[in-house]
């Protein structure tokens, strides 16, 4: 990834390219938004490449609907370590687009969006970078060698701003993370925060069951990333279980020491008997997994990925266009999603207690469950949909790169 990038070669034909160094399709909410997205702007300008990583077979989901003008691009990415693999794609997008020239290309991360934002000009006329993570604050938790190669993290954080300052138009789905890059020198005129969204019609809405015999059943749905805070999750459980009957059910991708480190935590708290693991999964799966539970769960931690570098966490949206009452951390990134007591429940972050009561305020208080439930719905549907996040993003375009012109 840090090696010299090669010379791609001048192009000479016109195209516009949607580029994203992650697999799809995918069960993860990165190829949730992508398909959002992409759609969206097929849609409304006309015929997209779309380049992305080749699924491997435990990260292979069914294709999305999209457009029949989006031209989907899949690149393998063979190789053992991450910068293996960014290698890979960056050289599968270089022999790729050999003779060509985008009119835009609109990039999700520096992995794909350097090369672009570094020949700018001779590669594309405009550039947008969305920015859903920056490398240098979040790569160390997915990799904690990496933390203290400050080499490494100075490479990153050169390669981050090339990309903001090259960008026509930058884009984040959290105000957090909008603040972020404000502070690393992108006006505002060429900022936009565009939320995360869900489809109501794809997440139904339910209202919380009626609570009769039988445990409580929780779930959290997403990644195994340690930010997310599965053990507070777990933990929780293990303390609401001193009085109650509960399960919970973990569903979501996650590499074998993830999946490893779960069943540990549980083991050691004595829960392991009533958590249940399952892989990532369709929409419409997890759709039917939130009306099986009576509460979800997102323990958010407070840590710099989270408080600094900002996200816009889907599984707290698509809780609330189910219907299903979300238990989350108090975060300026969920607040910005959630009121707490009027559309959700938010607790300190990082205490396990404090995720239990809010379980036991539920238990306790069914019409208060209810209230949050037809809240929350309401919520997702006035501000958090992705047709209105598509409605945002064509704004985006318009008002910042004057639009593009409709293909043929």
């Amino acid at each position: 990834m840090m090696a010299t990038i090669k010379r791609f070669q001048e192009p000479v034909k016109p195209m516009r390219v949607y580029a994203s160094f992650d697999p799809f399709p995918a069960p993860k909410g990165a190829a949730t938004h992508i398909t959002a997205f992409v759609g969206t702007l097929a849609r409304e300008y006309g015929a997209f490449d779309l380049l992305t990583v080749t699924p491997s077979e435990d990260t292979r989901a069914s294709p999305p609907a999209l457009p029949s003008c989006v031209r989907h691009r899949p690149l393998p990415v063979p190789g053992r370590t991450l910068i293996d693999r960014v290698m890979s794609f960056r050289e599968g997008m270089r022999r790729w687009w050999r003779g060509r020239r985008a009119e835009l290309v609109h990039v999700r991360s520096i992995f794909e969006g350097y090369p672009l934002a570094r020949g700018k000009g001779r590669l594309c006329e405009r550039f947008v970078y969305e920015v859903n993570s920056f490398p240098s604050i979040e790569l160390k938790y997915h990799y904690p060698d990496v933390a203290d190669d400050r080499e490494l993290m100075a490479k990153l954080e050169a390669q981050e701003q090339l990309c903001l300052e090259a960008a026509d138009l930058v884009l984040t789905p959290s105000a957090v993370t909008g603040e972020l890059i404000r502070a690393r020198g992108v006006d505002a005129a060429r900022l936009r925060v565009i939320p995360n969204g869900v489809d109501p019609r794809l997440f139904g809405y339910q209202s919380p069951r009626a609570r009769g015999e039988g445990p409580l059943r929780l779930l959290y749905s997403g990644t195994l990333s340690a930010w997310q805070g599965i053990d507070v999750a777990i933990e929780a459980l293990a303390l609401l279980r001193r009085d109650h009957e509960a399960e919970l059910t973990i569903v979501g991708p996650g590499r074998k020491r993830q999946r490893r480190r779960i069943a540990e935590r549980a083991a050691s708290l004595g829960v392991a008997d009533h958590v249940t693991r399952l892989p990532g999964c369709s929409q419409l799966e997890l759709c039917a997994h939130h009306h099986a539970a009576d509460a979800v769960l997102a323990p958010l931690l407070a840590n710099d990925r989270n408080l600094v570098q900002g996200c816009s966490p889907l599984k707290v949206i698509e809780a609330m266009a189910t219907g299903t009452p979300v238990v989350a951390s108090d975060l300026p990134v969920v607040r910005e999603l959630a009121t707490n007591g009027v559309d959700a429940l938010l607790v300190r972050p990082g205490s396990a207690k404090a995720v239990k009561d809010g379980l036991l305020r539920l238990v306790e208080s069914p019409r208060l469950a209810t209230d949050l439930s037809v809240a929350a719905r309401a919520r997702v549907e006035s501000g958090l949909s992705w047709s209105l996040a598509g409605q945002r993003l064509i704004a985006a375009y318009e008002e910042v790169l004057g639009g593009l012109s409709m293909s043929p």
